[in-house]
């Protein structure tokens, strides 16, 4: 496999680590880092899912674990887990679930991915590339008005209209098809710069959300958590960006405080159902974790647990 250090790695097993005869799930693979240190203090009686979007992840992960029986990868989104997990009666038995939301160190430096302005290749972005609409597709179909929203929701990026105008004039004079393409026209759009921050850098982020559907995916498993977690079992999700941190501290918040009422309606404390139960502050990489994997440095991890 790749090399690619993870992220958080000893805080997120230390969070999500609560039985070792437990079943987990592993919920973004990757290249198999946080599984296996997870596998590396379980019993033998426990388990670990891995599921991923990401064909090429999964396929490697089957050779490199190819001994390892406590473990068994499944080609899917997160967002499928309840539905996998009820199929084999697992529901409502998962210890932990840990969700490790960043695009990995591979999938970045492969330009034929197409996930980064820094290595030239063609503009895909698809986490499974077997299916769906390429990132040069999604540009070439989508109108201005498009391009903004999608920019602006998923890029929060002040100069959304700029850049989607020049996208628009720059495809009428050729396809735009390869990642330095697309990086030289939103930098040129773009009036300045942040200092250490490559103008396409929220471009890109926009575009790759939207094709991967990374926001519905990740609220389609939080809707679902509680009915995959047993009782005393963790949720643990690293984040990379404030769209994905936002949904899982508001998540968090309105479990832990219960459902809304009306003010002046008697209820007993026991039908005031809290349902999670924050697990201390959010973490961030330490300046070490940063010199091993500058990548990490945006990087936020929450925690809760299931008390109800």
């Amino acid at each position: 496999m790749s090399a690619h250090t993870p992220v958080l790695l000893h805080e997120a097993i230390n969070s999500v680590l609560i039985d070792g005869n437990g079943l987990y799930v592993d919920g973004t693979f990757g290249r198999g880092g946080h599984t296996k240190e997870l596998l590396s203090r379980l019993s033998g009686k426990g388990r670990v899912i891995g599921f991923d979007k990401d064909p090429v992840a999964i396929d490697l992960g089957k050779v490199v674990f190819k001994f390892e029986e406590r473990l068994e990868l499944i080609h899917e989104s997160f967002s499928k887990l309840h539905l996998v997990l009820k199929k084999r009666g697992d529901l409502g038995d998962v210890s932990g679930v840990l969700l490790d939301l960043g695009v990995s160190s591979p999938q970045l430096d492969q330009g034929d991915r197409g996930f980064s302005f820094l290595h030239d290749g063609p503009l895909d972005m698809r986490m499974n590339n077997s299916k769906g609409m390429t990132a040069a597709q999604w540009i070439a179909e989508s109108d201005q008005d498009e391009l903004i929203k999608i920019f602006k929701t998923y890029g929060e990026e002040k100069f959304a209209v700029r850049i989607a105008k020049n996208i628009i004039q720059k495809r009428f004079q050729e396809p735009i098809e390869t990642t330095h393409q697309l990086a030289a026209i939103v930098s040129e759009a773009h009036p300045r710069w942040k200092r250490g921050q490559h103008p396409a850098t929220k471009i890109f982020q926009a575009i790759r959300i939207h094709i991967n559907n990374e926001l519905e995916d990740l609220d389609v498993l939080l809707k679902n958590v509680l009915k995959i977690l047993k009782v005393g079992g963790r949720l643990v999700v690293i984040s990379f960006h404030s769209l994905e941190d936002r949904k899982v501290k508001q998540f968090i918040r309105e479990k832990e405080k219960g459902p809304v009422l009306p003010k002046g309606i008697p209820i007993r404390d026991a039908e005031h159902k809290i349902l999670l139960r924050n697990i201390g502050k959010s973490i961030k990489p330490s300046g070490f974790n940063i010199q091993e994997n500058k990548r990490s440095r945006s990087a936020i991890m929450r925690v809760a647990e299931r008390v109800a």
